[in-house]
């Protein structure tokens, strides 16, 4: 634990919403949801209106239009979040040479190895004061809410703490009071799994969990997540801001006592694996392109299936599917008997990408995957709401709806000073066509 603040943790406000709300001022102020459209879809941001009816990150879309009917569901323009993310990135390395992205919207910085005097906490408030009127004028009004802290835990915390569009300090000598009521959710890593059993153990809160034994706790959790999540709960985080991340790929497996030939009983094992694989890829904070079943039968030989998914996610529910899938297309070998099974992931990528939670058709081999936004770049005639188009004569705009060989469009930009007309035209209309948005290459 560091003596000082100087860690600090950004995360901007409801991000992929925001820029979607930026640039379409007929949205603004107004519910927007972005992420999966599909069957599977699942919500990756919901703006702020649209969390006023209870819709959140990681719901199934269903369920927020259930909820939230009147909001504007998107498909989302991973183009554009890049862009928008480039320039707040480029914003914080010029605060310090360690900035560790976690994701499109949120990174960590080592205000100690810039230039600031960390051992001033009004130059640290300053400094960070700074970067969100930057962020700001940067991106053409999107918000952030900035953390200070000694550690990442608490740097993230007091993000938490300050959203949205705030700033909050944690003192350092306070950690431990700070958190002691909170609840455990707060300790990342700690999901819904991790949480289910704390709740065996009558855990609710962090000061809960500090009255747990060692030996409970590893019981209940594993002896290597024990011990770490102890010294978390104490407010202890040595964990360096690091700009390199080297994770490669997340695994768990086990070996049998005797060997299994029981489908139902090899997809609960499988079940549990993929559970737990999600729980520490969320802990890492990365994201997921390829899910792979390893089967070991009684003669020793190993046996994998892999999918590569149509985007990156962290998702349990999509992890979980899409291993029992290519379990139960493994059956036969199931039948010669199990002596052990793993869940691994790969294709590792720090923040979730254009597919926003699709699953990829059971059955497909790997190798006949490719990203929705690939085929809809190639092909005109499937436009998804959210979708930047231009018209010969009405201009630049997006894509409102579209269906039964029509697509309606309202023209707007975000430099536009009120909500732009609305205009339907047959898919088929060549003097309408997209318009996609280009990252630049990451620096």
């Amino acid at each position: 634990m560091r003596q000082t603040a100087s860690i600090l943790h950004l995360d901007l406000d409801a991000f992929f919403a925001a820029v979607e709300q930026r640039d379409k001022p007929s949205l603004r102020g107004k519910p927007v949801i972005v992420g999966g459209l599909g069957g599977r879809g699942v919500v990756s941001t919901a703006s702020y209106e649209a969390r006023g009816y209870g819709v959140h990150s990681a719901m199934p879309m269903h369920e927020a239009r259930r909820r939230c009917p009147q909001a504007a569901f998107l498909s989302g323009r991973f183009g554009a979040y890049r862009i928008a993310s480039g320039v707040v990135m480029r914003l914080l390395r010029e605060l310090s040479p360690l900035v560790e992205p976690m994701s499109l919207d949120e990174a960590y910085v080592d205000l100690a190895a810039g230039t600031t005097d960390v051992t001033c906490q009004q130059q640290l408030l300053g400094v960070a004061a700074r970067l969100r009127e930057q962020v700001r004028e940067a991106t053409g009004g999107l918000t952030a809410s900035v953390g200070l802290g000694s550690s990442k835990l608490m740097a993230k915390l007091a993000s938490e703490l300050a959203k949205p569009d705030g700033l909050h300090l944690v003192v350092p000598g306070t950690e431990a009071n700070l958190i002691a009521p909170l609840p455990v959710g707060v300790i990342p890593g700690v999901g819904p799994v991790t949480r289910q059993r704390l709740d065996r153990l009558g855990v609710r809160t962090v000061n809960d969990l500090r009255q747990v034994s060692a030996n409970e706790l590893r019981r209940e959790i594993g002896a290597s997540w024990a011990g770490e999540l102890a010294a978390l709960c104490r407010g202890e985080d040595d964990r360096p801001v690091s700009a390199d991340r080297e994770t490669k790929s997340i695994s768990t497996e086990d070996t049998f006592a005797t060997d299994l030939v029981d489908l139902t009983v090899v997809e609960a094992q499988i079940t549990a694996a993929a559970v737990q694989v999600a729980e520490r890829l969320r802990r890492h904070q990365l994201f997921a392109r390829t899910v792979t079943v390893k089967l070991k039968l009684a003669d020793f030989t190993t046996h994998t299936r892999s999918r590569t998914l149509l985007g990156a996610v962290d998702s349990t529910e999509v992890i979980v599917e899409v291993a029992r899938a290519l379990l139960h297309a493994a059956e036969p070998i199931v039948r010669q008997g199990v002596r052990l099974a793993g869940v691994g992931v790969s294709g590792l990528v720090i923040a979730a990408q254009e597919a926003l939670f699709e699953v990829a058709p059971a059955g497909v081999d790997e190798a006949q995957v490719e990203p929705a936004a690939t085929v809809r770049d190639r092909n005109a005639s499937s436009y998804s709401p959210g979708d930047d188009v231009t018209h010969d004569i009405m201009g630049p705009g997006w894509v409102w709806g579209s269906g039964l060989g029509w697509v309606t469009v309202r023209f707007e930009t975000a430099a536009s000073t009120r909500p732009g007309p609305v205009r339907t035209y047959r898919i088929s209309d060549p003097a309408l066509r997209p318009t996609p948005v280009i990252a630049p290459e990451s620096d």
